[in-house]
């Protein structure tokens, strides 16, 4: 029998997210992507109406996600931090704010592209709207929580993104592991949790007979394994990784990128993350393996001293 004095139950927190940023950003991609997520998605909803929204009775308490930038009716970006600042004390609500920033050449690149008028740039060059939209808003920029910059990022990069952030902890029980490799001579990969550097360990590239092959390769392999550094640090690494995976996945985070780099992308890199996806396999873990440069050229000229 329940106690008739005992205080009611604290309400339900309802996941509330923000999105705003400079035009061309990336916020439309952003909002797709999070309701393919399961949130409830508005873009350009007025500001001023924001606290009547989230006070309305609503039976679904999934999570909302509210996107809005300077054509928003009411958009004043200090008033909207006080606005937000007053919500976020409401024992109901779990409010996020994220920023999408980009560097002005890349958005003039992609507004040129796209034909699209910059929203602020009426009757003046591309370049003065964003600039004037970026002074505009820097106080939301400063007070965001989250600020993905999308300069570097592909479509496909920022929706990555947004899933490892924002995917609701019910739909991302099970950790999405994602191991891959890459060439430092060919560019950093501009998302990963961690990144391993191999390029200690002898360079296939320069031994006869293993330049055209790659680190699927057997010989390849071999070269590797008889290297005097690999074993001990790529036992290290595997206990590392069997070390915090279980922790991230308890921290209820749910993608995982762990990133091994060689100079051209194709030899020890390839041959790092296949073996280590066997071992990790064999922990109960099942990662997907990626090689980003591993149909390269193979090249000299970047490849370095000959080791």
């Amino acid at each position: 029998m329940s106690d008739p004095a005992a205080p009611p139950p604290p309400p339900e927190r309802r996941q509330l997210l923000l999105v705003t940023g400079l035009a061309g950003a990336g916020k439309s991609t952003t909002l797709d992507v999070l309701e393919d997520l399961g949130w409830e998605t508005i873009d350009n909803f007025p500001v001023r109406m924001l606290k009547r929204l989230v006070t309305m009775p609503d039976d679904a308490r999934g999570p909302l996600a509210i996107g809005f930038d300077s054509r928003t009716r009411g958009f004043v970006p200090t008033d909207i931090i006080a606005l937000v600042k007053d919500l976020a004390t409401r024992p109901d609500l779990t409010l996020t704010s994220l920023f999408l920033d980009c560097a002005g050449g890349e958005l003039e690149r992609r507004f040129n592209e796209t034909r699209r008028r910059h929203p602020m740039a009426a009757g003046r060059p591309v370049q003065e709207g964003i600039a004037a939209e970026r002074e505009l808003l820097e106080p939301l920029r400063r007070w965001a929580e989250v600020m993905i910059d999308t300069t570097a990022l592909t479509s496909n990069d920022l929706q990555a993104r947004i899933r490892e952030l924002f995917t609701p902890a019910e739909a991302g029980a099970a950790l999405t592991l994602t191991l891959s490799s890459f060439g430092f001579a060919r560019g950093m990969p501009p998302l990963a949790d961690l990144v391993f550097d191999m390029r200690f360990l002898d360079n296939p590239h320069w031994v006869p007979g293993l330049k055209e092959q790659t680190g699927q390769d057997a010989p390849v392999g071999a070269h590797i394994e008889k290297d005097p550094a690999f074993a001990e640090a790529f036992a290290r690494i595997r206990d590392l990784l069997l070390l915090l995976l279980p922790r991230y996945a308890a921290q209820g985070k749910p993608y995982v990128h762990v990133a091994f780099g060689c100079t051209g992308g194709r030899h020890r890199s390839v041959y790092t993350a296949e073996t280590m996806a066997e071992a990790l396999r064999g922990a109960g873990f099942s990662p997907t393996v990626r090689h980003r440069n591993l149909g390269s050229r193979a090249a000299d000229a970047i490849e370095g001293d000959r080791r």
